[in-house]
């Protein structure tokens, strides 16, 4: 039992410490490969090619002035930042990111939460959460464009979370539950899901882009014609928490997006059985992190390379178009899994 409570701290205190490492370098990641993209030079000053310079901006954010508006709701007004990055940390619990390492003669998961085998109910869950810290922030700011822009992302993420379960549902039917464990399991050795379910992995990935407040879908925030959106009156480092809030969304969902799709930490043609049960796990923490890194990548070049959508053509988008397609195909997985009947 001590073993037990020991690596689960363990777990905790290093996926946390990697997932804020991850959010910090994202950023950096995030001014590298847009001037990469726009031709011009990134952060190069501080450190080595840039690199430090996520702790110089943290620094910065913890030394800067906090203005809080005179005539603001203070109450809600200092928990929306917490409200919104707290959920966006949490969502990890449930996202397996290797096999399983033998220590001390037991198998221990690499997965924070163990046996949570409504891990992706979980995630729907906590994910929902986060809107509620935009939807404080725009109202107890006491600001016209903080409003627009909570009203906006209320819109906006109750309307894609029914994306979000139209794209999660054909798939927790093939893998038959909702285990995130069982989901990657079902891909090891075969196809990976992205084949068969290509349609639900395209409205997952809109849905993700559109709960993470993304281009092309950053319309709470739209700078040039809200200035800042709900965030307008934030500075320092409840302005950074935001942000933070936001990479690690980002994070969360390409994770996610490898564990559904792209097969998780498995390779076709290798078996970690081969390296060992401790070489093996973190053999497959690492594929999972490149996996998860080309993700985040693909986050960042669509938010450089892709125009706003207008307001009108998101819920267009949404209720036109995905919701039939998305109620369309899991008519068609369910009546494909019928005819099929029960794997032997």
């Amino acid at each position: 039992m001590a073993d037990i409570i020991l690596f689960s701290a363990i777990k905790i205190v290093v996926v946390l410490a990697v997932v804020m490492g991850g959010v910090a370098y994202t950023t950096l990641a995030e001014r590298k490969v847009s001037a990469w993209l726009q031709d011009r030079l990134g952060p190069n000053r501080v450190g080595p090619f840039g690199l430090l310079q996520p702790i110089a901006d943290g620094i910065k954010f913890f030394t800067k002035e906090d203005i809080t508006p005179g005539r603001s709701y203070k109450p809600s007004y200092f928990l929306a930042p917490m409200a919104t990055l707290i959920p966006a940390l949490i969502t990890f619990a449930v996202i397996p990111f290797g096999e399983s390492v033998s220590l001390s003669g037991k198998d221990h998961r690499l997965l924070i939460a163990e046996g949570t085998g409504l891990g992706l109910v979980y995630l729907l869950a906590v994910s929902s959460l986060g809107v509620y810290g935009i939807l404080l922030a725009g109202l107890s700011s006491n600001n016209k464009y903080s409003l627009l822009g909570a009203l906006r992302s209320v819109n906006q993420v109750v309307s894609y979370e029914v994306a979000l379960g139209l794209g999660l549902i054909p798939l927790a039917m093939t893998a038959g539950g909702f285990d995130i464990d069982a989901i990657v399991r079902a891909q090891k050795g075969g196809v990976w899901f992205v084949v068969p379910h290509f349609i639900a992995f395209i409205i997952l990935l809109v849905a993700l882009f559109a709960e993470t407040n993304r281009l092309p879908f950053d319309l709470p925030e739209g700078e040039s014609e809200l200035v800042g959106g709900y965030h307008t009156e934030y500075s320092g480092m409840r302005f950074a928490m935001f942000f933070m809030g936001e990479y690690a969304n980002m994070i969360t969902a390409s994770a996610l997006l490898v564990l559904l799709f792209f097969g998780g930490w498995h390779l076709p043609f290798l078996n970690y059985g081969w390296f060992g049960p401790v070489l093996g796990g973190i053999l497959s923490a690492i594929v999972f992190a490149c996996k998860t890194a080309f993700f985040v990548f693909f986050f960042i070049w669509v938010r450089w390379t892709l125009p706003r959508f207008r307001y009108d053509q998101v819920m267009h988008m949404m209720w036109i178009r995905i919701l039939p397609l998305g109620l369309a195909y899991i008519l068609v997985t369910a009546l494909f899994l019928y005819l099929r009947g029960p794997i032997k």
